[in-house]
């Protein structure tokens, strides 16, 4: 029986692509080339489904262009805000994604972003590089503890509640805002606020950990910001289009808050150029998902995906929304 034929649109771990060469007749991006719409057209030719990441920007009329042997887009991530699911339903093309597996490591780069926003890494790494670091003093490069800050959670899901287990450790108080209430089990003593502004208003720190909607994009603008007390600090692991670059870059120089520390962008790796001159700006390029154990992981889920289907059976990701 002959294997599923499977294009991979850029070069993924090396036990994942052993794998994925084993079971199917596939394709790979050795070169880890940034995919154009031409190449992921041409690549998808004669194939039976695709492996895809969040760098590949697949819309309506990029599938509209696909063979008609395309039966399953399988996404190297958890979010799949890149794909239009209701233009590939539309064409009979099963969406799956990769839930689960990088919320611990998720989770950990958020407590690094709170850490380096709140003792002033940025410049401190700066003056240690530059040669400028002259001796210790008693009111040199201060920061802000983490212990006894109100840490407020926008969307205490998976990542969301990681990030809450491991605060917790540093004593900080953990504040949510859900859609909806969580049970007790999951809230672990966390105090939920109805409304945006009940919980920005006591967040010392903020961590957004919210799904990028129509909803939420944006939601981080000047009016939310002015909720915020004054020397807040903001953490974004989640998406970049939940920020309004323009008002948090606002809100750092000015100094209403005290710092940000950002993982994730809009129009990344096009971040918005007034990010790099501000020193109480700590920027990581996207590392949330970036151990070996967890994007291995995210491959295997993915091929799981891609070995359900093939068989006819409903994979455990399908993307239903």
């Amino acid at each position: 029986m002959s294997r599923p034929r499977l294009f991979v649109t850029r070069k993924l771990p090396p036990d994942v692509e052993t794998r994925a060469a084993r079971d199917y007749d596939a394709v790979f991006n050795t070169g880890d080339n940034l995919p154009t719409r031409e190449s992921i057209v041409a690549g998808a030719q004669e194939k039976d489904g695709l492996l895809v990441t969040v760098t590949d920007r697949i819309d309506a009329d990029l599938i509209r262009a696909l063979p008609e042997s395309i039966r399953i887009i399988s996404t190297f991530s958890v979010g799949y805000d890149h794909i239009d699911v209701a233009a590939a339903r539309a064409r009979g093309i099963a969406v799956t994604n990769t839930p689960d597996v990088l919320t611990d490591a998720t989770a950990e780069i958020a407590l690094l972003l709170m850490l380096g926003a709140a003792r002033n890494a940025t410049a401190s790494i700066a003056t240690l590089r530059s040669g400028n670091w002259r001796n210790w003093a008693p009111t040199g490069m201060l920061g802000t503890e983490l212990t006894g800050k109100r840490l407020g959670i926008l969307g205490l899901g998976r990542i969301g509640r990681a990030t809450a287990q491991r605060a917790r450790a540093f004593g900080m108080e953990i504040h949510y805002h859900n859609r909806s209430r969580l049970d007790a089990e999951r809230e672990r003593g966390a105090i939920y606020h109805d409304d945006i502004a009940g919980l920005f208003g006591v967040s010392d720190i903020l961590s957004i950990h919210c799904a990028s909607t129509p909803e939420t994009r944006g939601l981080i603008n000047r009016d939310t910001i002015a909720h915020l007390p004054e020397g807040a600090i903001i953490v974004n692991t989640a998406r970049g289009d939940i920020v309004d670059d323009e008002a948090l870059i606002e809100a750092l120089a000015a100094g209403r808050l005290a710092a940000a520390g950002l993982d994730v962008f809009n129009n990344e790796p096009n971040i918005h150029p007034g990010y790099l001159n501000l020193s109480n700006a700590f920027l990581l390029p996207h590392l949330g998902s970036a151990t070996l154990e967890t994007r291995n992981a995210m491959g295997f889920r993915a091929l799981d995906n891609l070995d359900a289907f093939f068989r006819g059976q409903s994979p455990r990701d399908l993307v239903e929304g």
